[in-house]
């Protein structure tokens, strides 16, 4: 099965999008006052597993990185 351009472009346009979600998510959960031992890594990390999921599912309605005349 070969996989079109135009998804090549979709994915990796999404998967950064998705990244950069993730990676703030997980930065908003850290608690200001609190020393790297007492943060739950675990409730972090699933966050931004679902932050990211959430990520992907709002670029299939389309994303701003891929202009439409590339989408013909």
């Amino acid at each position: 099965m070969k996989v079109s351009n135009q998804t090549k472009k979709w994915a990796k346009a999404a998967s950064i999008r998705a990244a950069k979600t993730m990676a703030q998510t997980a930065v908003a959960m850290l608690p200001a006052a609190a020393t790297i031992t007492q943060v739950d890594w675990l409730t972090v990390l699933g966050t931004a597993a679902l932050a990211g999921v959430a990520s992907m599912l709002t670029s299939v309605a389309g994303l701003p990185e891929i202009k439409e005349s590339e989408e013909e």
